[in-house]
């Protein structure tokens, strides 16, 4: 299907499927209910979910491929964020021209940040796009203040031009759209007698997540992508064949940064407020732990990965010592205060203890992430069945084994 084999086809379409059935799969516990925190299934989540998701699919083909660790690549999501809320300011509230923007403006900004930091590889590489990514922080921060709001930020206002919008009426506050498809609405769907509700920026990030996921997997699959595990392997040896891997390096780097300009669009798409933050070094590090803790070099990784951190900083971190008193009440008093007094320094503002103590484990035990995990899972799964097949009589194949 669409140059992918049997293989990624279905990898493509579960991924999709568990993709449109979120809002159902992610609120598993009733309301009401004990574990209903534990629902994930609001769009706001949601959105995070895949946006994330993206940007850690286009760090992946960076650092998973060539094996180049970038520390600055919240740089070009600022830089995307930046140049689709400009777009919605000047031309029109459409979120479609401002992706397509943001997108074009992150590539040409990681266009000079590649070819300017390729120069040198390992720790000096991933500490100059540090220095990149600080300096466009404080610029946008402090420097720029009148193209990115300083400290404020940006975000639409009614007495911007907006060529193509025409002028608001009195009070209308302006809002993302995609040809009048409001992107915080929620909008009812009637098929064969069953009533759906579907928010509209939710699965608008889903659908682009999911095309984003397609190209990276034909990269992955390419000769292209062949040529950066090359480099990943031994750039050195590479070289001496008479090969020049620096093109292809940049090539990696400056899709790598049209992936982050890609999620910085949807994120204006979906909350049309931009400030400096989105730059600053802890959301470089944050995708790094995402496609390490996903298992970097994977396909599904880097998603899972995103998805995870930002399960446990939205769910996890809303957990306090009430919630937990009203989970062990069934307990004797001095036994439920010593249960909650163990469990919350790993919740609420604890959770990034939590996060960590993951990672260390993940590192350490898995270090191809969860995707190891379930490759583990399904093996040990595997040998059971083949055991009890052996068991049952079946004849042993004569063929050696490889």
């Amino acid at each position: 299907m669409f140059g992918l084999d049997a293989k990624d086809t279905r990898l493509v379409l579960i991924v999709a499927v568990l993709t449109m059935l979120a809002p159902f799969i992610l609120n598993p516990f009733p309301e009401g209910s004990e574990l209903a925190q534990f629902n994930a299934g609001y769009p706001d989540l949601m959105q995070r979910f895949v946006i994330f998701g993206i940007f850690a699919i286009g760090f992946n083909i960076l650092f998973g491929l060539t094996g180049y660790l970038s520390f600055g690549h919240a740089a070009f999501l600022g830089v995307g964020s930046y140049a689709a809320i400009w777009m919605m300011k000047l031309l029109t509230m459409n979120v479609v021209p401002a992706i397509f923007m943001a997108i074009v403006i992150a590539g040409i900004f990681s266009l000079f940040v590649g070819w300017i930091s390729l120069r040198r590889t390992g720790i000096y590489f991933s500490i100059l796009t540090l220095a990149f990514a600080q300096m466009s922080f404080a610029l946008a921060y402090s420097v720029l203040t009148p193209l990115t709001g300083g400290e404020t930020g940006l975000q639409p206002k009614m007495a911007d031009p907006r060529i193509l919008d025409g002028s608001l009426a009195e009070g209308t506050t302006p809002r993302a759209n995609l040809f009048g498809l409001q992107m915080s609405s929620s909008y009812e769907l009637s098929v064969g007698g069953w009533l759906f509700t579907f928010n509209a920026g939710y699965y608008l990030a889903a659908v682009v997540m999911l095309i984003a996921f397609y190209i990276s997997i034909r990269i992955f699959r390419s000769p292209f992508g062949m040529m950066l595990r090359a480099i990943k392997c031994n750039q050195q040896r590479l070289n001496y064949t008479g090969l020049n891997s620096k093109p292809y390096t940049l090539a990696a780097f400056v899709i790598s940064g049209m992936y982050a300009g890609l999620a910085g669009g949807l994120m204006v798409a979906m909350d049309t407020q931009v400030g400096p933050e989105r730059m600053f070094w802890t959301a470089s590090g944050e995708v790094v732990l995402m496609t390490i803790l996903g298992g970097a070099g994977t396909l599904i990784g880097p998603v899972l990965g995103a998805g995870m951190i930002k399960y446990m900083e939205n769910i996890i971190s809303k957990i306090n010592s009430t919630i937990l008193h009203e989970w062990f009440y069934w307990m004797p008093d001095g036994l439920e205060d010593f249960v909650v007094a163990m469990i919350y320094p790993f919740i609420g503002k604890g959770w990034h203890l939590t996060l960590g103590i993951m990672f260390m484990l993940v590192v350490i035990f898995l270090p191809g992430g969860l995707v190891e995990g379930g490759q583990r899972i399904a093996r040990l799964f595997g040998k059971g069945k083949k055991a009890e097949t052996d068991e049952g009589g079946t004849k042993p194949s004569s063929t050696p084994a490889e």
